[in-house]
């Protein structure tokens, strides 16, 4: 197969680097399918191309652009078996290479030690709820209206988890690190109410969204809700998320759709969660 598939690559005027590059890929994919099943398949089968990308992001946590690398590769094979007639159908899809955006791979115009002097300013100043709030956006990513809107039975300190109800009442699972567990409980100490909503109004009311940018000016001119949504975005990637687990966490619909193949498990994204 390698060396019918170098010609190929040789035949529409492939660079000999880019040759080597591209077999060496497709030799280190026939050796996980050795490792995987006993023997190197034939032909690209879809199912193993699905497993080979959740091996190379959970197992290798490859880069999202190395993992566009390897697929680049495959798709060649791809193309290669099918002008040889060996193969009738594409197997490597446009919709499984990852979706990189700039502003994923630096959207802050803020650095951690800014982040955590904010917070220590909030700590200092004694009130626990502020506190949290700030603490939860920085290292959750949720949005203003989800804060406000976040009651205390879809919050699970000991799993580390919150369930978010989102933009078109859509619900997923936002894992939480110590940080915020921490803050959150020291919250609860002093928090009197019976309102549903884990944040109250000073009359243990819903908390107005309004507030939550009260908070922010009070203490910083420079960090904005908005602007903690987007560190968290470049510290997760820092800390190993790929930009689909970022996109989930902070609810980016444009790119949920390619999250199908590729969830990792709970556990491995509050593994994640603990390193922020």
């Amino acid at each position: 197969m390698l060396e019918d598939f170098k010609e190929y690559l040789r035949s529409i005027g492939m660079a000999e680097n880019t040759v080597k590059t591209y077999c060496r890929d497709i030799e280190l994919f026939l050796s996980w399918c050795r490792d995987s099943f006993g023997e190197e398949p034939r032909l690209l089968y879809r199912a193993n191309v699905l497993e080979y990308i959740s091996y190379m992001r959970n197992v290798r946590r490859y880069h999202p652009r190395t993992i566009n690398n390897h697929l680049s590769s495959l798709r060649s094979l791809n193309e290669h078996l099918t002008v040889a007639g060996r193969q009738t159908e594409m197997v490597v899809l446009d919709g499984d290479f990852m979706k990189i955006q700039i502003q994923y791979a630096s959207p802050c115009t803020v650095e951690k030690k800014d982040v955590e002097a904010f917070r220590q300013r909030l700590l200092e100043g004694g009130n626990k709820r502020d506190y949290a709030i700030v603490t939860l956006y920085a290292y959750s990513g949720i949005r203003r209206s989800e804060c406000v809107n976040l009651r205390l039975d879809h919050v699970d300190l000991v799993a580390k988890e919150i369930r978010i109800v989102g933009k078109g009442d859509k619900h997923r699972i936002v894992y939480i690190n110590d940080k915020i567990v921490h803050a959150i409980r020291e919250y609860l100490k002093v928090r009197h109410s019976d309102s549903p909503y884990l944040f109250v109004s000073r009359q243990s009311g819903k908390m107005n969204p309004s507030r939550i940018n009260q908070i922010f000016n009070q203490y910083s001119d420079v960090i904005t809700p908005k602007t903690l949504r987007h560190y968290f975005c470049s510290n997760a990637l820092d800390a190993g998320y790929s930009i689909h687990e970022v996109a989930n966490q902070a609810g980016h619909s444009n790119v949920q759709t390619t999250l199908i193949y590729s969830n990792p498990t709970a556990r491995e994204m509050k593994e994640k969660a603990n390193k922020l």
